[in-house]
């Protein structure tokens, strides 16, 4: 028997309180406040469950089988664990003292399918339009920032614009814990480690995105942007490396290259304010902004936004192209709404045609120039 067989069987063991959610397809997330209390989120709303574990020590002993197959620790000194299932699901736990009333541990389940840009339009996550336009922005290396609040769906819906990537490509994708799967055959996955108590053998994302330069890469795709890595990727994007993809934290376009700045200036190399905004502004192309609505659950693309460079005052320039337009509720009580062109375009509007892409326009014909 297979060490990942004997540590499947384990796990099943003890996560054996949730395993009926595990299971369950409809499930996107399992949140444990405590042994006691157990939340899911299903269709992009959370509810409470009956299940439970029997103890604390259980839940405790659980996160421990968990930590054990990822090479991690968890304890007192370490109260933090950042970790995936056999299936590929990703795990978050943190104990006390730190998690001040119980333990808590969080699953957010790996889908079994990757989702394709044509399984988010038929969701309504995104128009048939928006999809093209961002498949031509892709294979004309644009660098594309994907922005959105926690649990929008934006590991996800990057996972799904990379399928535009060309195969012919080498890519490498970098994540703190690894989720993207791409249908291209040519990928390398790498991913970040934590080290032992005294720091050995600790990887960030940063060291792996410096090591990937040195790994012949076509196409980086760094799965979210948290630190000093922003300033690498940052740079790379302006000095040979066009094309690259990520995601990261922030509610506007604005507001997600103000943080891409602040991330770049956490780095270890010193640089001026003025120097990271610089940068920032020369190096992302495209800002896709996700939206996940309380209302009904749902997770939709709400803006498409072009930055180009920053005006006479240094602030950033940007050009909404798509815009979401509501339109109320329908029977069901889910939201009614659409994403539309605005009377921007793009300041790469020659590029498809230049690039002889005649053949993949069909719904943004009249967005680019001849």
């Amino acid at each position: 028997m297979s060490r990942e067989t004997i540590y499947a069987s384990s796990v099943e063991y003890f996560l054996a309180p949730i395993g009926e959610l595990l299971e369950d397809e409809s499930i996107t997330e399992v949140m444990v406040n405590g042994f006691d209390q157990i939340y899911i989120e299903r269709r992009g709303k959370i509810e409470l469950t009956n299940a439970r574990f029997e103890s604390d020590d259980a839940l405790i002993s659980a996160i421990h089988n968990i930590a054990q197959w990822v090479g991690r620790e968890i304890d007192p000194e370490r109260p933090i664990l950042d970790a995936r299932l056999p299936n590929g699901s990703r795990v978050n736990a943190i104990i006390p003292p730190s998690a001040r009333t119980g333990t808590y541990l969080t699953i957010r389940k790996f889908s079994k399918k990757a989702f394709t840009m044509d399984d988010l339009v038929n969701f309504g996550s995104i128009s048939p339009e928006v999809c093209e336009f961002l498949d031509i922005c892709v294979r004309l290396r644009k660098n594309i920032l994907i922005s959105g609040g926690t649990g929008t769906g934006k590991t996800t819906f990057l996972g799904a614009v990379c399928e535009s990537v060309p195969e012919d490509e080498r890519i490498v994708v970098i994540e703190d814990t690894s989720e993207l799967r791409l249908p291209q055959e040519h990928c390398l996955y790498l991913e970040a480690q934590q080290g032992d108590r005294q720091g050995r053998g600790r990887l960030s994302v940063r060291q792996l995105f410096i090591n990937s330069l040195r790994m012949r890469p076509d196409r980086i795709i760094v799965g979210e942007v948290r630190s000093g890595e922003a300033l690498d990727l940052v740079q790379s994007m302006i000095s040979g490396h066009a094309g690259s993809l990520s995601t990261v934290h922030a509610n506007t376009a604005r507001d997600a290259l103000i943080r891409m700045e602040t991330l770049s200036l956490m780095s270890d190399i010193e640089i001026p304010v003025y120097v990271a905004r610089a940068q920032v502004a020369s190096a992302i192309d495209l800002v896709v902004q996700i939206t996940r609505f309380s209302e009904d659950g749902s997770r939709k693309v709400t803006r498409v936004s072009e930055a180009f460079g920053l005006d006479d005052q240094n602030r950033y320039q940007l050009q909404d192209l798509y815009t979401t337009r509501m339109h109320g509720k329908d029977a069901d009580g889910m939201l009614e709404m659409t994403i539309e062109r605005t009377e921007h375009t793009p300041t790469f509007a020659a590029e498809p045609h230049e690039a002889g892409m005649q053949s993949r326009i069909r719904h943004t014909a009249s967005l680019w120039k001849k």
